[in-house]
């Protein structure tokens, strides 16, 4: 007998039996769901096991303990995970999505995804990390003899492109097929809260341990981190100073999540939603935190901002980091025989420009800095 899926889901939860199903049809498997099978998929994909060597804020020239994309891509999943069991969601579905949503990611973070994309425009053209995921799972993972790339559900792809923005439809006609005239499944909104929640506390975590951030700077910037730390220090006076912050920070992370938790399910109380019919449909996004949480997480977001990642010994590395970057771009685009073959063959097909960039948005850090000095290098 089959296993029965989702008889504990909330009204408004993605339901696997409803899936559309995948690009190439595939005869069920005897004890796996289709979301959790794109689940194995995706971590067994390569773009999944290149994260490990792609960096989330810090390099490891400054500690092999702090994140990288790989051990961000887990944290969200943790909590994606908490959030979907709480509020009754399809929790399958959500952990597929959170460990696909940063396959996308060029080497060396945000900054390098910002690089990618202006030099693409020079080109009239763009770089998304949403829409180069699409790419990746759907032509470049070749794992398979029966089709192309990991035969990923809609729901999935779905979510891949449209869990952290909206695209208009005018400006995205070969999107079509996933109805970005409507709101994304629940399970799809929550990975963007999640992504934001998970980074937010580990670069706070990351950027004290590096002492590019300090204790009386964190306190002052981030008041929802001083009231939490002014607890810890009556309820362990002894403990060491580090203690005290890991103590605040748990309690930090766990406010977010609880208050994601609590507005959502107030908000589709409110609004009476009641299916995924109306999740859909409705004018906005139902995952968030309330009120209070945000102009708390507003604040926490302009500290990091105005204190690490605008950091002079961030902002130096990364400088070196993007002319690397934009180094081998203008080389590669100069000279596409110099690409793998896979990837020149594609370049007969496609501008020389987005299959250079599909390629370096590939590359791990350290293959960048191999490859730069290999062919740039003095």
């Amino acid at each position: 007998m089959r296993r029965q899926y989702g008889c504990h889901l909330a009204s408004y939860a993605m339901r696997v039996e409803e899936s559309l199903g995948r690009r190439y049809a595939e005869p069920a498997h005897p004890y796996r769901n289709d979301y959790e099978r794109d689940r194995d998929r995706i971590i067994h994909s390569r773009a999944f096991r290149r994260l490990e060597n792609k960096t989330q804020v810090f390099t490891r020239r400054y500690s092999d303990h702090f994140r990288n994309r790989l051990t961000h891509t887990l944290e969200v999943a943790q909590i994606a995970r908490t959030v979907a069991k709480a509020l009754g969601l399809n929790q399958d579905l959500t952990e597929a999505l959170a460990l696909v949503h940063d396959v996308g990611h060029p080497p060396f973070g945000h900054a390098g995804e910002a690089e990618l994309d202006r030099l693409m425009r020079q080109h009239h053209d763009v770089f998304d990390h949403n829409l180069h995921a699409v790419r990746i799972v759907e032509h470049f993972e070749q794992k398979y003899a029966e089709f192309p790339g990991l035969n990923l559900t809609f729901e999935v792809r779905e979510g891949i492109i449209k869990h952290s923005r909206d695209y208009d439809p005018a400006d995205y006609p070969d999107l079509g097929e996933y109805r970005l005239d409507e709101r994304p499944p629940l399970e799809a909104q929550l990975i963007d809260v999640a992504d934001e929640i998970a980074y937010n506390c580990a670069d706070l975590d990351d950027g004290y341990e590096a002492k590019l951030l300090t204790l009386p700077v964190i306190r002052e910037g981030v008041p929802l981190f001083d009231r939490l730390y002014r607890r810890m220090e009556r309820e362990y006076p002894a403990a060491q100073e580090r203690l005290k912050f890991n103590e605040a920070l748990k309690r930090l992370l766990d406010r977010l999540v609880t208050g994601v938790v609590d507005s959502t399910r107030a908000r589709l109380e409110k609004q009476q939603i009641s299916s995924l019919a109306e999740v859909r449909a409705y004018h906005r996004r139902l995952v968030s935190l309330g009120t209070p949480l945000v102009r708390e997480n507003k604040r926490l977001k302009q500290f990091l901002f105005a204190h690490l990642y605008s950091h002079r010994n961030v902002n130096n590395e990364r400088r070196k980091l993007m002319g690397c970057i934009r180094g081998l771009f203008e080389y590669y685009a100069a000279h596409p025989r110099s690409l793998p073959a896979f990837y020149f063959a594609q370049s007969q097909k496609e501008p020389v420009h987005r299959i250079v960039c599909d390629y370096i948005a590939g590359m791990t850090d350290n293959f960048l800095l191999t490859q730069y000095d290999r062919l740039l290098g003095e």
